[in-house]
């Protein structure tokens, strides 16, 4: 699985076909993640959001196996989490920033996780609704996720990254420009 961004940001009705089977089956066996939700209403949401489900598409494709995990009354949104049990393939390797990337010197990987995240239009991840997610199950047991990082730790060139290890959820840090074949980063997306 290539971590490379698909330059056309429209799905084909075949994809968009796909995709709405793909997301329904996961519905569908995780009930649990999303309680009072009904799928109709979802479908519904995403038919009238379609740029959305470029962006659900990206997730999916990268590993991510998005699901939706709460829906926000105020906003009429549904939120999706990237639920993959491990930090997601398409989307490791990554320094945490452009300036993290920038700043090495040699070995630098192909790209970052913000920028990646903003590329597929979804949102990284900060270190309460990883938890929360972590409340949904077993993530990351072998991977870890870079959060998003408060300004002021960023400042001191530190990014925050996360995991599960002895069924307990640790959030670490490290310098922005560090990265690891198991480290990549969850995301959510609004629709």
């Amino acid at each position: 699985m290539s971590n490379n961004i698909s330059n056309t940001k429209r799905l084909s009705q075949e994809q968009q076909h796909e995709l709405f089977e793909t997301l329904q089956a996961r519905f569908e066996k995780n009930k649990n993640r999303h309680k009072g939700i009904d799928w109709i209403k979802v479908q519904a949401k995403l038919e009238s959001n379609i740029e959305k489900l470029w962006s659900l598409n990206e997730m999916e494709r990268t590993g991510g196996e998005p699901d939706i995990v709460d829906y926000d009354k105020k906003a009429d949104q549904y939120i999706f989490y990237d639920c993959s049990p491990e930090s997601p393939t398409g989307r490791r390797n990554t320094c945490y920033d452009r300036e993290g990337l920038e700043s090495r010197k040699e070995f630098k990987p192909e790209n970052n996780a913000v920028d990646m995240a903003a590329a597929i239009g979804i949102e990284l991840l900060t270190e309460e609704q990883y938890r929360e997610l972590q409340k949904l199950g077993n993530f990351d047991l072998k991977t870890s996720s870079w959060l998003k990082t408060p300004a002021a730790i960023r400042k001191l060139g530190g990014a925050l990254f996360a995991d599960r290890r002895y069924d307990t959820v640790f959030v670490y840090h490290n310098g922005a420009q560090s990265y690891y074949a198991v480290r990549g980063f969850r995301g959510l997306l609004r629709v």
